[in-house]
């Protein structure tokens, strides 16, 4: 796909609703008591997945284009699939269910893409396994395929080494299955929806600091969820609006929990022009998002702030390539194993397109400010590198390909339609 130079970005925009609590809404919903309706269900290819699991796990899920109705079985309700459960690209789905699974009476083979195949699996094993549960590698690599065969489980207190709400996650949602109270201790707080949401569905769960503990064996039943704008997803709506001469863009619904906004708090720090309207706090903090085009500078983004902003910073990287100065990324090893090595290939590319960035250990160097040309560009098969290069486009000299640019469809199907929309 072929991206130009715009010379107007104006108009509002709603992104599609929050990949990592539309997966969790279908989770905790099929192993709540009663019917759970999902309004603003995000329909891209990884949530499907996790639709399509559970109803191989034996729940009835209607997918209309209004809502999705959950008709869950309670936590004792799911049934052994017949074959091996497929999560497709979605590390999410992996993760989460591999604690749901370890706590079942029977035995699952779990696998995905090529790419799941890929990622690394030892962090969610480990604790499990502690927990008494029996899964392993069936390559022997710590990576999917996973065989988990059912097991008692037993309430631990986990330290865990990456600030991961998928770890979190995996370990809570087995501690649903625990002889006693679960805890993980995280060395700064990931994203917390899963405590949010497994609270609102009537877990007993409790945070303080950065330690999340739930009880075991709850009633959890069938709730109303409204899924706020994906601020992942927003997140090239607002590096496109602060980059573009003269644009201004209005994004409407997004979800602000404060363990996800760090890519508003580090385009503000850049120098960005975005007010946050009708601010809501019930539940699921949300905002509308005006954002107007500025002057950004670099700065140094390192620290507690990164699990806040790790699928954002492949779009960080293309504002600081655009910004005054030199921008500093630390502590972001994480991106290494996302869907694709996002140190290595944001830093093949954006030189490719001109700028002067530099990989670490554990992040990158950008020093800002030259001019960006068109070039031609791989995706690697990971939805956030083609979005991140689309935007990138938008303020290089010529034209940009993409290949493998339909892979934006993990996560948000209507994207390019979006965005041509704002720039004619």
């Amino acid at each position: 796909m072929i991206f130009h130079k715009a010379h107007h970005l104006k108009g509002e925009v709603t992104v599609p609703g929050d990949k990592s609590i539309s997966h969790r809404a279908v989770m905790f919903g099929s192993l709540a008591e009663g019917t759970t309706e999902v309004l603003n269900f995000l329909q891209g290819a990884d949530c499907l997945s996790t639709i399509d699991c559970f109803r191989r796990l034996g729940i009835s899920i209607e997918n209309t284009p209004d809502h999705i109705l959950i008709h869950g079985k309670g936590l004792h309700g799911l049934h052994k699939p017949d074959g091996i459960l497929d999560t497709g690209n979605s590390g999410t789905t992996t993760r989460l269910i591999s604690g749901i699974l370890a706590g079942q009476p029977f035995e699952t083979t779990l696998t995905g893409d090529a790419s799941i195949q890929k990622r690394p699996m030892r962090r969610i094993m480990e604790p499990l396994s502690m927990m008494g549960a029996d899964i392993s590698s069936l390559r022997g690599n710590d990576c999917a395929p996973l065989r988990i065969k059912g097991a008692p489980l037993h309430g631990i207190h986990y330290h865990s080494k990456v600030a991961s709400a998928q770890v979190k996650s995996a370990i809570l949602l087995a501690g649903l299955y625990a002889d006693d109270i679960t805890r993980v201790t995280e060395p700064v707080i990931s994203r917390n929806h899963s405590e949010i949401m497994l609270k609102y569905f009537g877990a007993d769960l409790q945070s303080e600091g950065t330690t999340a503990a739930i009880s075991p064996n709850p009633a959890l039943h069938g709730q109303k969820v409204c899924v706020p704008g994906d601020i992942s997803s927003a997140a090239y709506f607002i590096a496109a609006g602060l980059l573009v001469p003269g644009a201004e863009i209005l994004i409407r619904n997004v979800g602000i929990n404060p363990t996800r906004d760090g890519i508003l708090k580090v385009a503000q720090a850049m120098g960005g022009d975005i007010t946050l309207l009708n601010v809501n706090h019930d539940g699921e903090p949300t905002a509308d998002l005006l954002v107007k085009h500025s002057t950004l500078h670099g700065i140094t983004i390192e620290g507690a702030i990164i699990p806040a902003l790790i699928d954002e910073l492949p779009v960080i990287n293309v504002m600081a390539a655009c910004a005054e100065g030199t921008t500093i990324i630390r502590d972001a090893a994480e991106l290494k194993v996302k869907e694709s090595n996002r140190i290595d290939v944001m830093v093949r590319y954006l030189s490719a397109m001109g700028c002067a960035i530099t990989a670490t250990e554990d992040g990158m160097i950008i020093e800002g400010g030259r001019s960006l040309h068109g070039a031609v560009i791989d995706s690697h098969m990971d939805h956030r590198i083609a979005m991140s290069f689309a935007i990138a486009a938008l303020v290089a000299d010529g034209d940009t390909e993409i290949r493998g640019s339909d892979v934006v469809t993990i996560s948000y199907p209507d994207f390019y339609a979006d965005l041509a929309r704002l720039t004619h």
